[in-house]
């Protein structure tokens, strides 16, 4: 039985969400498609633990597309956001802050119904969000204009503005956590945003978005627009659209990426990462072997900075395995229903995305040495009686002997599927780390101080974690190197993503002097002109 009630019945406009009964899944197979009364346009929600249909989304139209940008445009003009002073729209962030606190358990349950993801990580991971919102109201009210040292008799000062309307399309992997990464510094530097979350996952967005008017945010200024990638297409392409901020993988990210710039807006794109996990001789093992698993296996391995990839130093590669193998065979034992507390870890997103993962591995164990997983989940749990062939369940999958030129070395998987290599030295450990177009994430576990930081220079991502992994913080930047993508999410370094400097000069000569100089077309062209620029 299902830990929480799952009778649900959220009702958005447009893009309508709707409560619908259960439908079957078959592994490998879509969806069945929902009533024939459903126009065209209807995408449906599933519960990927289950199959169950969850809701029906209307997907936006591209004249509807237009309409809302167009609207978000006139909010922006208007000025009652862009215009309002920093300290108002602190305020309003904060107090959003605290209307999500209040609404965190029944998001979290939401989040576990529409990705499959245990209700352990979700409670956890949603905890934080306020945390986002309350880090920009706070730099609403501590960041600095400047004036800059400019010659001459000039005052000139510099200020942070606002681009206009920006674009959002977050994935389903983390619906709400990645949204309000990048809805909370928009908002604070006074844009209108429009944001498209993943057809996977768009319902505690929508919620979020809710919350975002009742608390203070101006209509039109925060919305919604459910849908395809169509939907994305038809937002990127707005002429209006002056930055489009995206989570995905690294092809959709070149896409977007060539539209963005024909339109000379900005972009900033999280994409595809394969993190290497670099474990050294000198690391505590009990602790290595943790991080290892939670880098590796939460969120069933659906994150960008999935450790993907295990480097381990073959004076304890035998003792880390034996450890790390009995850590995963804790994992898979523990799986169930994702609504169930005690549950380690649930479904992957989709029967297409289980179908994809498991045809990678099938092709990886033609050389490779698959160590234990490694086959679509069936039968009933041993921790609660679920039946796994109802949902899109892989189990953490290990493999071995593998070349840094294979398939599964290199691309992403996307699930709990992670490859072990040992190393001898130092300067290999590095060349394995760095053996990928990704640069993320990465990670190293060592006690010894100056080779952490020694390495951690070396290797190439965006992101590296000492002794630990995945941590995040809305004061520290977070974005990749190489094909994982451009820009920063976080930290001071996202709000002026979303903002533009404006310089102002004021001369502040008398009335006398600037006569005297600046008459650069004086009639007396004997003298040479006291300035220019």
């Amino acid at each position: 039985m299902p830990y929480f009630p799952r009778e649900r019945l959220v009702a958005l406009h447009p893009g309508t969400l709707t409560r619908v009964t259960p439908l079957v899944t078959h592994r490998f197979i879509h969806v069945k498609p929902y009533a024939p009364s459903h126009p065209p346009s209807d995408i449906p929600v599933f519960n990927p633990a289950t199959g169950e249909g969850l809701f029906t989304v209307q997907s936006s139209s591209v004249e509807h597309v237009h309409s809302t940008i167009w609207e978000a445009q006139c909010a922006f003009d208007s000025g009652v956001w862009s215009r309002s002073s920093s300290l108002s729209r602190s305020k309003v962030l904060s107090k959003l802050a605290r209307v999500l606190e209040e609404k965190i358990p029944s998001l979290a349950e939401l989040e576990t119904l529409q990705t499959g993801r245990a209700i352990r990580e979700m409670r956890t991971q949603l905890g934080r969000l306020p945390e986002w919102l309350d880090y920009y109201a706070a730099l609403l009210r501590t960041h600095q204009s400047f004036v800059a040292p400019t010659q001459g008799k000039l005052l000139n000062y510099v200020e942070r503005v606002p681009l206009g309307v920006v674009a959002q399309i977050t994935p389903f992997n983390h619906p709400l956590l990645i949204a309000i990464k990048k809805i909370a510094p928009a908002l604070a530097a006074g844009n209108s945003v429009v944001v498209k979350p993943s057809e996977f996952a768009p319902v505690t967005v929508y919620e979020f978005i809710q919350m975002a008017e009742k608390a203070g945010v101006p209509p039109k200024v925060l919305s919604f627009l459910p849908g395809g990638p169509d939907t994305a297409n038809s937002i990127v392409k707005h002429p209006s659209i002056r930055k489009v901020d995206i989570t995905a993988g690294t092809s959709t990210g070149h896409q977007i990426g060539s539209i963005v710039g024909a339109n000379l807006a900005t972009y900033t794109a999280e994409l595809g990462g394969k993190a290497p996990i670099v474990l050294f001789e000198d690391a505590d093992l009990v602790s290595a072997v943790n991080g290892a698993a939670f880098a590796s296996f939460v969120a069933s391995g659906q994150t960008c900075v999935s450790g993907t990839r295990l480097i381990v130093h073959d004076k304890i590669y035998g003792n880390f395995m034996s450890l790390f193998m009995q850590k995963v065979d804790s994992i898979r034992r523990r799986m169930g229903d994702p609504s169930n507390p005690k549950c380690m870890m649930g479904s992957v997103i989709s029967p297409k995305h289980l179908q994809r993962m498991d045809e990678m591995v099938k092709r990886a164990s033609v050389k490779a040495s698959i160590l234990t997983g490694g086959e679509p989940m069936t039968g009933i749990s041993d921790l609660d009686g679920f039946d796994f062939s109802q949902g899109s369940f892989y189990p953490p999958t290990v493999i071995s002997d593998v070349s840094v030129e294979d398939e599964i070395w290199q691309e992403e998987v996307f699930g709990p599927v992670v490859v072990v290599k040992p190393f001898k030295t130092e300067a290999e450990a590095i060349h394995l780390a760095n053996a990928s177009k990704y640069g993320l994430g990465a990670g190293i576990w060592t006690t010894d101080l100056s080779r952490a930081h020694r390495v951690s220079a070396a290797i190439q991502s965006g992101l590296c974690w000492v002794n630990t992994h995945h941590r995040n913080d809305p004061s520290s930047p977070w974005g990749g190197m190489k094909s994982s993508g451009i820009g920063r999410e976080n930290g001071i370094e996202a709000f002026e993503a979303y903002s533009q400097s404006k310089s102002t000069i004021v001369n502040t000569a008398s009335v006398e002097d600037s006569r005297k100089n600046d008459d650069w077309f004086a009639d007396d062209n004997s003298r040479e002109p006291r300035r220019y620029g």
